[in-house]
């Protein structure tokens, strides 16, 4: 059945009781409407490619107009004269991965590799503050737009669902009020991780590009918070006085090594060569993933030797936790209690890697030396340390100056004082005397 289709003709067409009604149109070769027995009517497109027949919903009346259902019905002729199967396209699409597929295949195929801790940071930023916003959507779909937009969210932090917000805490000082604060930083961590998941979905020839290729990375602050003399002095005689030994000791040991918390917390007895002085952290407990040899103190082989002697010879932990068979797992709530009676205000663990670096750095070692003992791999990262060379360097400065002050003074004496109108320069200094009446 065949008729010129207007918005009038469609109006008035009434399907039959048993079957829906195809009614199509004079214009355009294969393009009808169909009249369903539900009342709905909907534009379609019925044609053949490679011996198939198609047929392709274009959309619902009076959703579409006669004349745009039309065009667009046109326009698809158009690509499958020139080979291509609009239907396909549209089915591909359908079925095209959606982000919620591509996070599923990062963390599973990608950041599972990563450091457990690595691993568990990923997997919430991606099911919280990605996936809600665009779990649904096809990762071809996502643009650059689409990145700075969801960033720029998570910059300005979000609203707390909870009907009683929690009280702030030492480990969480940003949680008062209606919403979290300001979370740039954030906002750059998952604009890092997108950028790597977009680079993979390349791989896995999802998408052709990258939308978080170039992303708008927002200004950080970084914390350069490290403990002073005094600081440490208080410390020290807090941790001689506790009780706890073993959390305790782990504090130490982090302060004479740097070591990152979960280096030291996991740390086992066939890591380290006491006699040598060495520590060989294996690549699954560092950061970075790769083996990491470092030296020791003697400081710090002495205080292994002491924690060597408490602990039972068959045990491998060098701190074993309450757990038989597993370590020590968590020292937060002894480090915020020895925190307040030593009077570290907002101090961290993580801060004692800091003063670590910034002993080394302060006694002269070289930036690439103490990146080596902390085990980074940007020299980005140790470049946070630059400004303390300011003391050694000064010391150096100072002992020249001490050497070729002699040497100034004596040909002082040996000239005359020059006399420059009415100021006059005196004893080889630079001091300028201003004789101005």
């Amino acid at each position: 059945m065949k008729e010129h289709l207007t918005e009038r003709s469609i109006k008035a067409m009434v399907p039959e009781i048993d079957r829906d009604l195809l009614v199509y149109d004079e214009e355009v070769t294969g393009f009808a409407i169909c009249v369903y027995r539900s009342g709905k009517r909907a534009f379609a497109l019925r044609y053949r490619i490679a011996g198939r027949a198609r047929h392709f919903t274009i959309g619902s009346w009076p959703d579409w107009s006669v004349t745009a259902a039309r065009e667009e019905a046109k326009r698809l002729k158009r690509e499958v004269d020139a080979g291509n199967d609009p239907l396909d396209k549209r089915i591909d699409h359908r079925n095209a991965p959606t982000m919620s597929d591509l996070i599923d295949r990062y963390l599973k195929e990608h950041a599972v590799s990563l450091a457990p801790r690595s691993f568990s940071d990923r997997t919430s930023l991606l099911r919280k503050l990605v996936e809600p916003e665009w779990g649904a959507r096809k990762v071809a779909d996502i643009t650059p737009e689409d990145v700075d937009r969801l960033l720029a969210k998570i910059s300005k932090g979000r609203p707390r669902p909870r009907k009683h917000p929690p009280k702030p805490s030492p480990r969480r000082p940003e949680m008062k009020g209606a919403r979290f604060g300001p979370t740039p930083v954030r906002a750059n961590r998952v604009g890092e991780i997108l950028r790597k998941m977009f680079n993979l979905a390349i791989r896995w020839q999802i998408r052709t590009d990258n939308p978080a290729a170039g992303f708008s990375r927002f200004p950080e602050m970084p914390r350069d918070r490290f403990l002073s003399a005094d600081e440490i002095k208080r410390l020290a005689e807090v941790l001689a006085d506790h009780p706890n030994r073993r959390c305790a000791n782990v504090i130490r040991l982090l302060l004479l090594t740097g070591a990152r918390r979960g280096e030291a917390m996991n740390a086992r007895w066939d890591q380290f060569d006491l006699e040598d002085g060495i520590w060989t952290k294996p690549a699954a407990t560092t950061k970075q993933r790769r083996l990491h040899r470092v030296p020791l103190s003697q400081a710090a082989v002495e205080l292994l030797r002491t924690i060597r002697s408490g602990v039972p010879a068959d045990c491998p932990w060098v701190f074993p936790g309450d757990i038989e068979g597993n370590p020590l797992t968590d020292i937060q709530n002894f480090w915020e209690g020895v925190r307040k009676k030593a009077k570290l205000g907002d101090t961290r663990i993580h801060d004692l890697r800091h003063t670590f670096a910034s002993l080394l750095v302060s006694g002269g070692m070289t930036l690439p030396m103490v990146g080596r003992l902390l085990g980074h791999t940007q020299a980005q990262t140790t470049l946070r340390y630059a400004h303390l060379y300011d003391d050694p360097l000064r010391e150096g400065l100072d002992q020249v100056g001490e050497v070729l002050r002699p040497k100034f003074r004596l040909a002082a004496r040996s000239s005359a004082t020059p006399t420059v109108g009415d100021r006059t320069v005196s004893n080889g200094t630079s001091l300028i005397t201003e004789t101005l009446n």
